[in-house]
């Protein structure tokens, strides 16, 4: 519910709501105001204010904890984000507000994606699709499974990072999750279609097009990323338009088509210099260098890595920095340009040791040894630390070394068969051929293991429902009554039962007082029947004079007058000693005159 619905409620109710509500709802409107405005760190402040003055009504209430959630997320306290989201949920569902809940589940799934609480997204989430799917709102289901892909799509990137793999050769965990991120992607662009939002298709093409880029099938994102272009074209998104570009081009790379990945490249570069966005600029340089390199165009390579190199220097980035060292070292080394080669190669060796890149450190040390071999120098000796880092791989030949070291005599001699889509298929085939078989659990061993579960549960519900007993106290004419084979329902007078419903009575109420949500307890709800405190009366002054000062206008200087900043204005003193004295004049009492 927005905060201008709940004005309306507010103007509509009875005055003592209105009274206690009104200075609260107008606080939380100009955070509104100041949120949509763009400033959220003013509007977090006025929305802090609303809480201090608090009010009676759920729903206005339920609206502040929604905008000062999403406030908190866009200024990145996560924390607190996901504090106030919750918040939001707890009063979604004391109201019966269905729709209130979903959107705050659905709130709170993104902020703990973020956050990297990968599984408790997913229930939020996936809590979201139901309530949606319940009330049959296709807009809020639409942007649940957007939601649960993004959530897929974030973990199995995470999950994938750790052992930088390239794509299409990531382990079976990680596939699960990107290919249950394809699911509800294509669910959402299915949707979509159907509600004609054209906007939301584009933003699902360019999140299928790189999940099927994670899963190898660049075909596939090929034909997603086309169609993500071909929106973003249609509504003039640059941004998007550049984007897709550029994953265009890293599909093309992988299929070892690189002429059309160097096009593609060119277009993200001059959309970058349209958008002025250097760091942009800064990769799209990046990835032309390394695939004119592929292509052995090195000086076609070494002009944009140049270019690479003076982005980075400019931007103070040392990490890129590096990398167009390494480059530039590389391709002048496969011309024979071995001084210039060393050059960088040193270089490169320097901003390793900076940034503390231990494996970059090792490549460039075994560089600048083939260099200075190759120019009849004395071969320079690795340092212990890179020593370490090489030994310590042994025969396993690590992939992040492997992969980020090129020798001088490789670049003679690349072996670009290796990626295409042929030479991929026969390695895949002759790893499924050397790949063992896992052990499968045998039927007798799996029944032994659930009725151990079901032993283990039944122990622990028995004393659950142990505690929960209550024992009856048994009277000496209880006991009479007992062993003279009288029934149980007997044994007990008037005034006996009436103790029994007492004690049940007593224990379910106790049960039902720990069950029940403290709302009292929750921020803003029933402001202190004192009225306001000073914290509150002191962050208003402070919001309001902010205010203040933002309309006050200067008074007007004469041209080439520039008063000091310390002494007042002469003309505002002279004009205030007139405005007084004409004051004066008018309260002045005549002295009467004497009677002749």
């Amino acid at each position: 519910m927005s905060l201008s619905a709940s004005a309306e409620n507010v103007s509509t109710g009875d005055t003592q709501s209105c009274d206690s509500g009104n200075m609260c709802l107008e606080l939380a409107l100009e955070g509104e105001r100041l949120c949509k405005a763009g400033d959220c760190r003013a509007g977090v402040a006025f929305f802090q204010a609303a809480i201090q003055a608090g009010t009676d009504d759920l729903r206005t209430l339920s609206a502040i904890y929604s905008q000062l959630g999403n406030a908190y997320f866009y200024l990145g306290d996560y924390v607190k984000a996901m504090q106030f989201h919750k918040h939001d949920l707890t009063l979604a569902r004391t109201m019966g507000d269905k729709l209130g809940e979903a959107k705050s589940s659905g709130n709170l799934g993104n902020t703990l994606k973020v956050m990297g609480k990968f599984d408790e997204a997913m229930i939020c989430c996936k809590r979201h699709l139901e309530i949606s799917r319940e009330l049959n709102d296709k807009l809020s289901e639409g942007r649940a499974l957007y939601n649960l892909g993004n959530v897929y799509h974030a973990k199995g990137k995470h999950i994938g990072r750790v052992g930088q793999q390239d794509p299409g050769e990531f382990p079976e965990d990680v596939r699960e999750c990107l290919q249950q991120a394809v699911y509800y992607y294509e669910e959402n662009l299915k949707l979509m279609r159907e509600l004609n939002d054209t906007a939301a298709q584009g933003r699902a093409c360019g999140n299928l097009g790189n999940t099927y880029y994670l899963l190898g099938d660049f075909q596939q994102a090929i034909q997603y990323h086309h169609e993500r272009l071909k929106i973003a074209r249609e509504f003039g998104d640059k941004a998007a338009e550049r984007r897709a570009y550029s994953n265009l081009g890293n599909s093309h790379i992988f299929l070892g088509e690189f002429e059309k990945a160097a096009e593609h490249y060119k277009r993200t570069l001059v959309l970058a210099q349209e958008l002025c966005d250097k760091a942009i600029e800064a990769q799209a340089c990046y990835s032309l260098g390394n695939t004119y390199t592929l292509l052995r165009d090195y000086p076609t390579a070494i002009e944009y890595h140049l270019r690479h190199l003076h982005i980075a220097q400019n931007l103070m980035d040392r990490i890129g920095e590096g990398r167009a060292c390494w480059s530039l070292g590389n391709a002048h080394s496969a011309m024979g340009n071995h001084e210039k080669a060393l050059h960088f190669a040193t270089k490169h060796l320097e901003i390793s040791k900076e940034v503390g890149d231990t494996v970059g450190q090792a490549t460039a040390q075994m560089n600048i040894s083939d260099l200075r071999k190759a120019l009849g120098l004395p071969e320079g000796e690795l340092s212990p630390d890179s020593l370490k880092l090489v030994n310590s791989f042994g025969n396993e030949a690590s992939p992040a070394l492997r992969r980020y070291r090129v020798r001088r005599d490789s670049m003679h001699h690349l072996d670009i068969i290796k990626l295409t889509p042929d030479a991929k298929a026969r390695n895949n085939a002759e790893a499924a051929l050397q790949h063992t078989p896992v052990p499968v659990q045998h039927a007798d061993q799996t029944g032994d293991d659930e009725d151990s579960f079901f032993d283990l549960l039944s122990r622990f519900q028995s004393e659950r429902m142990d505690d929960q007993r209550c024992s009856l106290a048994v009277t000496s004419e209880n006991k009479e009554n007992c062993s003279s084979n009288t029934p149980a329902h007997n044994s007990l007078n008037g005034e006996g039962q009436d103790e029994l419903l007492d004690l049940i009575v007593g224990m379910q109420s106790k049960r039902m007082d720990e069950q029940r949500v403290a709302l009292p307890h929750l921020p803003g709800l029933c402001p202190p029947s004192g009225g306001p405190d000073d914290n509150f009366l002191e962050m208003l002054m402070r919001c309001q004079s902010e205010r203040l000062e933002d309309q006050r206008s200067s008074l007007p200087t004469s041209v080439g007058d520039q008063p000091g900043s310390t002494v007042p204005d002469e003309d505002f003193f002279s004009l205030i000693m007139r405005l007084q004295s004409g004051r004066m004049e008018d309260q002045r009492a005549t002295v009467p005159q004497p009677l002749k």
